[in-house]
Parts: C-alpha cells; sequence; structure tokens
C-alpha cells in the first residue's frame, strides 16, 4: 500500500532566509474581495503540522497571508530566468505567486509552501498575478492523481475562491478566481542558475550549489566519475539521476506536462507547475498538451528529450564553478538511468515482479505496440493487465504471461471495470457542475477515488537519492 504522510509537530525552518538577499524580493500579497475555503489537504497539513487550524486560521494564513509562526515574516518572489521554448528570457520571476514558508515534514524533508494566483509582484509584467478558479481546480486533479500514480510531485495544499473577475483568453470569461497554495519540496529552478550565470555573480551560485545540497541531500556520483568531489559535479549527478526518474515517470503515467521550460524544472526533481496538462486519451509520443505549442516541442514522446536539454543548461551555468568534462559525464548518464526507471516503474504499475532491464524494456515496447494497435489509454491497460491479469495470445500478453504477480487484485477495486479517469473530458465534467451549479460534490468524490487508486498501487522502488 501507498505510505501515507507521516504526521508531524509543526516545525518551522525559514532556511531559505541565509540567501534571500539575492534571490527574491520581499513582497505583499493581494487584497481579496472574499475568501471562500474550497480545498484544503489535511493528509499533507498534517504531515507539516497545520491540520489542526480550523477555517477560519486557515483562511488568515493562506487567504490573507498572514505569516506563520516563527517562519518568513514576508514572502518572497523568487528571481530566475529560463529558456521559454527554446528562446531565452531574462525578463521572468515568480509573477503571480511567492514562497510564503518553509518547515520539515514528518520524514525530516524541508518543504516549501508556494503561492500561485497570489497578486502582483515585479516579475509580474502586464499579468494580474491572479489564477483562475478552473485553473486551480485543475491543479488538484493533476497533483492528486500524479501523487497516486507514483510521481513525485508538488502537492496542491490550499485553494479559496477569491471573488474577482478575470478575463482568460484561453476561457470563457469573465471566470472566477482563486489563490492557491502547493507544498513543494524546493522551489529552487534550473532557470535559477542560469540568471546567476547571466548576472556573472559566482559566489551567489557557490552558495546556491552549497544550499541545494545541504537542503536536498542526495547520493555521490560514481566512483570513476571525473570531479565527483566537486560540490557543483556532486550537484549536477543528483539533479540528472531525479529528472531522468521524473520523466520516465510521467511516461509510464500517460502524462503530458506542457511547459517543460527551463524555469519550470526544479532541481529537487520534483514534479510542478501545472498549466495546460493532459493525460493521453490514446498512446500517441506526438500528442500535445498546450495548444500554443504548435511545434510539438513538449509532445509526449519528447518529453525526455525536453528534460535531458534543460539538464545541459544546467551544466552550462555550472561551467562557472568548473570544467566541462565531469558535466558532461553527468548528463551522459541521464539515458541509461531513463531506460532503468522506465523499466522499474512500469513493471511496478502493471503489478509484476521485475525480470530485468532487457526483458522489461521488451514488456515496455510491447505494451506500447498494444496500445497503439488497440486505442486503448494507458490508464485502462495497466488497469485490465494489473498483477499480469487477462494476458492474451498478442505479443504483448505472451511477454505478460512470463511475468509473475507482484499485487493482488482481490480487492473489489479491481472489479469496477475502470480505474478513477482524469481525462480532459472528465475534467471539463467535473469543473461543469463546479461553474454551473457550484457542486464540489463531484470533485471531491473523484479525490477519492484517486487517492484510492494511490492506495492500491501502492508506494514505487525509487532509486537512491530521490528523496520522495
Amino acid at each position: 500500500m501507498q505510505t501515507e504522510p507521516q504526521a508531524s509537530a509543526y516545525n518551522p525552518e525559514p532556511r531559505i532566509g541565509k540567501i534571500s538577499s539575492w534571490l527574491g524580493d520581499e513582497v505583499d500579497a493581494a487584497t481579496f474581495p472574499q475568501h471562500e475555503l474550497r480545498f484544503r489537504n489535511d493528509r499533507w497539513a498534517a504531515a507539516v503540522g497545520l491540520a489542526d487550524l480550523d477555517d477560519a486560521q486557515w483562511i488568515e494564513h493562506f487567504g490573507r497571508f498572514a505569516p506563520l509562526a516563527d517562519n518568513l515574516p514576508r514572502p518572497l518572489a523568487l528571481r530566475y530566468h529560463g529558456h521559454q521554448f527554446r528562446h531565452y528570457n531574462p525578463d521572468i520571476g515568480d509573477g503571480r505567486g511567492f514562497l510564503f514558508a518553509q518547515m520539515r515534514d514528518g520524514g525530516g524533508r524541508l518543504l516549501d509552501l508556494g503561492t500561485k494566483g497570489s497578486g502582483q509582484t515585479p516579475y509580474s509584467r502586464d499579468g494580474d498575478g491572479r489564477l483562475t478558479l478552473k485553473g486551480a481546480m485543475r491543479e488538484i486533479l493533476a497533483t492528486e492523481m500524479l501523487e497516486a500514480l507514483g510521481v513525485y510531485t508538488s502537492k496542491t495544499f490550499s485553494v479559496i475562491e477569491t471573488g474577482e473577475s478575470l478575463w482568460r483568453g484561453d476561457e470563457p470569461s469573465p471566470t472566477r478566481s482563486a489563490v492557491l497554495l502547493r507544498l513543494s519540496h524546493g522551489h529552487i529552478r534550473i532557470g535559477t542558475f542560469q540568471r546567476l550565470l547571466a548576472f556573472e555573480e559566482r559566489e551567489h551560485m557557490e552558495e546556491l550549489v552549497a544550499y541545494c545540497l545541504e537542503t536536498y541531500p542526495g547520493s555521490l556520483p560514481p566512483e570513476d566519475a571525473p570531479g565527483r568531489d566537486e560540490p557543483a559535479v556532486i550537484l549536477m549527478h543528483q539533479v540528472v539521476e531525479r529528472l531522468a526518474d521524473t520523466a520516465a515517470a510521467w511516461m509510464v503515467a500517460g502524462f503530458v506536462h506542457g511547459v517543460l521550460n527551463t524555469d519550470n524544472m526544479n532541481i529537487s526533481g520534483e514534479s510542478f507547475d501545472y498549466g495546460p496538462w493532459r493525460w493521453l486519451p490514446q498512446w500517441n509520443p506526438r500528442f500535445t498538451a498546450a495548444y500554443f505549442d504548435q511545434g510539438g516541442l513538449y509532445a509526449f514522446g519528447r518529453q525526455p528529450e525536453a528534460v535531458l536539454w534543460n539538464c545541459g543548461q544546467l551544466a552550462v551555468a555550472l561551467r562557472m564553478l568548473t570544467e566541462t568534462e565531469p558535466l558532461v559525464a553527468a548528463l551522459n548518464r541521464f539515458g541509461p538511468l531513463y531506460q532503468e526507471a522506465m523499466a522499474r516503474r512500469f513493471a511496478w504499475r502493471l503489478g509484476v515482479g521485475p525480470q530485468g532491464l532487457e526483458a522489461d524494456t521488451r514488456l515496455v515496447q510491447a505494451a506500447e505496440n498494444r496500445m497503439v494497435e488497440t486505442g486503448l489509454p494507458p490508464e485502462q491497460l495497466f488497469y485490465d493487465h494489473r498483477g499480469g491479469r487477462a494476458a492474451d495470445d498478442s505479443d504483448f500478453g505472451r511477454i505478460l504471461s512470463g511475468y509473475k504477480p507482484a499485487a493482488g487484485t482481490d480487492d473489489p477495486f479491481w472489479a469496477r471495470g475502470a480505474p478513477p479517469s482524469t481525462l480532459i473530458d472528465e475534467v471539463e465534467r467535473l469543473w461543469s457542475h463546479i461553474d454551473r451549479d457550484d457542486d464540489w460534490g463531484p470533485l471531491h468524490a473523484r479525490i477519492g477515488e484517486i487517492r484510492e487508486l494511490g492506495r492500491q498501487l501502492g508506494t514505487p522502488p525509487i532509486p537512491a537519492g530521490h528523496d520522495d
């Protein structure tokens, strides 16, 4: 079964204050006309000692942003640059969000509470700093389903409707507004390093590397890796390890992030920042999530390539501190690590015991071919064949029949005929209940079903150094 978040006392540790003078800018939250609590994640609130807040206190801290005790005195809008669709942009940063607090969870990890839709900052440019309620609802679904499917993801911690009418080109307008809080294992992006490179801030680059190694501990590089004792090289290896696993986790989940810019890449390896995401209706490497991605740069099948390219931009930034050779050596590990993660995670989601990289890769390829031939959505293939059941005389079925079950299917969950879905038609159906009737019941029911899926699947095997 999937491990539930471990309950903890509130343990504040705003350690980012050590580097905040050059990492971000203190800002104030917007003043909203309304505060209506729509979602609170009590599972994860318990993990950071905040589940005992009543709704009024919750709104005071996460709608009006009164500081938490012994935490950051003022929110911090982080500074970063980034490649957006491969074009370098120095004019970005936290434009509608900020870092609000830091605390330890029950497992000892340092976690951030960060916002989305909390108002304008120095980096808002022409934006209003707001978030639509539909966007918040979509982020709830994305994070809940990804967590259930074993992806290392940020958690949607809170959604409060804020009573403003927003105009958006990609939604019927005016539309409702909200402020969202995400619980995340850090907000240090590849783009954070790119900004320091652009301004030639070597000392700050060294401080940031030290902060990341201390805050997000991981394994050391292989013994034969060049420069394995250098802090920048250690960090590079850790980021490659984490992001190779994250890319594989998306692929096995059938998930399309949509916008894999370097400012959307968290060096902790955590998937976050959900906008135009989709789940695959069919196995199609060319499927794109964002309507504005007309060239398919971030199509489903190109996600591993995009993540590797982004890791390359981190290597470019870290050349300020070290030689090229050890950074390239770290990058060269991405492909093998990704293949290993794909095989490991695919067998886990099918609920069968792994047989080794070569055999498991054949299983993955056969399953992909089967989905292309039948048009079966990935979620349905994994559900139908959980534990190796329902093997047939197809190539996939023959290979699957040689695997031993590693998970049972006796629970009634596996007799329902289909898993809970977050395909786009279902997302729109859930939103229609909220938009038309202000009925949140179907959404909360679906969240319960998704969490049950997570309990049934259990916790995936993860590599050393991936702090999930």
